[in-house]
């Protein structure tokens, strides 16, 4: 679920000019409380697939920002977005406001909206599984206060829609928490290096997306820095189910 937020940030950070320390150790390392690493991926298709199926329909008012630092000179572009998802249909965006620099508002913030849509009409080929990844475990620690695992993921192909880095996976409701990554497949030439760190957070019993910032190192100078703050979400009764927790 995560993966489907992250992948507009890829695409889109591309066309604004046109952790460390922990090593991975074997896939059947065995992880706090005796899952092994395939365990654990088994675990999070499992409960994902549960809460796709349980969730019918919210809205939530997302906030974009971008702001590109160089040549002495500073822009900035914001736009927020009124988020429709209904199970049935998928995802609608509608514009309510933009501000700022109208080259940053056209060429990156509705090129992300844009990214995100066509990123959801194939879902098979962008899902955080092994078919698209490949998974080691390399620890745990708590995160927010809940114990989580954490794992290195490589991707199988350098598709500009996936990721290479570490994601937190929640040790109870074995769902993504925070991800810390690059892109895949650099989006452009003049890109010479983006990191993102993306958050989710627990709402009703749903793991939905908190936060994505990607920071963007332009090869001739300049730093490009492109946030969502995806706001609060108005959640549709879900349906019932002992393994999430209602």
């Amino acid at each position: 679920m995560p993966l489907k937020q992250v992948r507009p940030l890829i695409v889109a950070v591309g066309f604004i000019l046109g952790a460390g320390g922990i090593l991975p150790e074997s896939a059947d390392t065995l992880a706090q409380g005796g899952l092994t690493c395939a365990q654990i991926v088994e675990q999070m298709q499992h409960h994902n697939q549960f809460r796709m199926d349980g969730l019918k329909h919210y809205q939530a008012l997302r906030h974009y920002q971008v702001e590109y630092h160089g040549f002495s000179t500073t822009l900035a572009g914001k736009m927020d977005v009124q988020v429709d998802y209904d199970a049935a249909t998928g995802k609608s965006f509608q514009i309510v406001s933009q501000s700022g620099s109208k080259f940053l508002c056209d060429k990156v913030l509705k090129r992300a909206v844009d990214s995100e849509k066509e990123a959801s009409q194939d879902k098979g080929a962008t899902a955080l599984t092994p078919a698209n990844y490949k998974f080691s475990l390399v620890g745990n620690e708590n995160l927010d206060g809940r114990p989580a695992y954490i794992m290195n993921v490589e991707p199988v192909t350098e598709s500009k829609f996936l990721y290479r880095g570490k994601i937190w996976v929640d040790a109870a409701d074995f769902a993504v928490a925070k991800i810390e990554a690059q892109p895949a497949k650099n989006p452009s030439f003049w890109i010479a290096r983006t990191l993102i760190r993306h958050t989710n957070a627990r709402t009703d019993g749903l793991w939905l997306p908190q936060q994505n910032r990607s920071e963007t190192k332009v090869r001739i100078g300049g730093t490009a820095v492109l946030t969502i703050d995806y706001g609060a979400y108005r959640i549709a009764p879900i349906a019932s189910h002992p393994e999430l927790g209602n």
